[in-house]
């Protein structure tokens, strides 16, 4: 059997091409300047719907230009089908608006700690998912290097909101309102994350038409719940763009990049590399915080560091080799 070569659009299980580490390093300082510039740019009387609701129309005017420009756009809108479209960008959006209420369910029930420690568990469930859906199997120094990235996660994670205590002592409701919620919730972020990664990989959805599409579903499940959240009586009551100045539109539009690199990079690289470029991001919102707030990194930080570095160095040193006969 000749072997073909890879190109840029097949999953990587080896070294990342100059492309792919370009778009995950674009997106690691995305992630990590995000926090700083929304406290910036995005005063306190925004309504936090409005915001992510023109998010989502920034990232579907970006991927619409981008598509255009590569020349896409006419044959993606001559091959598109409503049921591939639920198929490939429906369900997982549907999943990650699921995942995203049972995170505030729980955050509301658990302390920190405890959060931080379950929500990381997404990255366990990504790669087991990768490997159910797509057969992307992981070696065992690349085992070994996940769950030194979610040791640390869980760091990181302390050191930002180790103040938080859990606002109920009742055991049955930890349980059933706090544990089990997230843990439900890691599960579905794996599952979409590797059902996004399956779309485009191996049914080769545009990356551009998942966000377009990922985009409009998400928008119009949060047009519907402002029918009864606290979110929607604040907009009926002051209006769409109550608190807004034009440098909002900073934080907005820097958000919708975002969105654009997390669709590329989990095409071309896979979720479980995107779960590292999201912990990297952690830290280089402490490095900016540091450097333009005064803020000195946490002791928690400093321990973090060198285990991301080294979990990337693994993963990507220690790749799983097919073996003969598996081949």
């Amino acid at each position: 059997m000749v072997a073909t070569k890879p190109n840029a659009s097949t999953p990587i299980t080896g070294k990342m091409s100059p492309r792919v580490w370009f778009y995950s390093i674009l997106l690691t300082l995305q992630y990590g300047a995000q926090p700083l510039i929304s406290k910036r740019f995005t005063r306190r009387e925004v309504i936090v719907t409005t915001s992510v609701l023109i998010c989502e129309i920034a990232k579907v005017v970006c991927a619409i230009i981008l598509m255009a420009k590569d020349g896409s756009i006419k044959r993606l809108a001559k091959e598109w089908t409503l049921m591939r479209s639920l198929t490939a960008s429906g369900l997982p959006a549907a999943i990650y608006a699921l995942q995203n209420s049972l995170l505030q369910i729980s955050y509301r029930n658990l302390d920190s700690l405890t959060f931080s420690m379950l929500n990381q568990t997404k990255i366990i469930f990504t790669a087991l998912f990768t490997y159910i859906i797509l057969r992307q199997r992981q070696s065992i120094q690349q085992i070994g290097a996940l769950f030194l990235l979610i040791m640390a996660a869980v760091l990181l994670s302390i050191g930002e909101g180790s103040s938080k205590a859990s606002s109920t002592d009742d055991p049955e409701q930890i349980l059933f309102y706090g544990i089990v919620p997230v843990l439900v919730a890691s599960v579905l972020s794996g599952l979409a994350s590797a059902l996004c990664q399956w779309a485009s990989q191996v049914k080769k959805h545009s990356s551009y038409l998942m966000t377009v599409e990922m985009s409009i579903v998400g928008s119009l499940c949060l047009l519907a719940s402002t029918s009864k959240s606290p979110d929607g009586e604040a907009i009926r009551h002051h209006g769409f763009f109550y608190g807004w100045t034009p440098l909002t539109l900073i934080p907005v539009v820097a958000n919708a990049v975002g969105g654009i690199l997390v669709g590329l990079v989990t095409s071309l690289a896979g979720g479980v590399r995107k779960g590292f470029v999201i912990v990297s991001a952690l830290l280089v919102t402490a490095m900016l915080q540091f450097l333009f707030e005064g803020k000195p990194p946490s002791v928690y930080c400093l321990v973090a560091l060198p285990l991301v570095i080294s979990s990337i160095s693994i993963y990507q040193k220690y790749p799983y080799k097919v073996k003969k006969k598996e081949a």
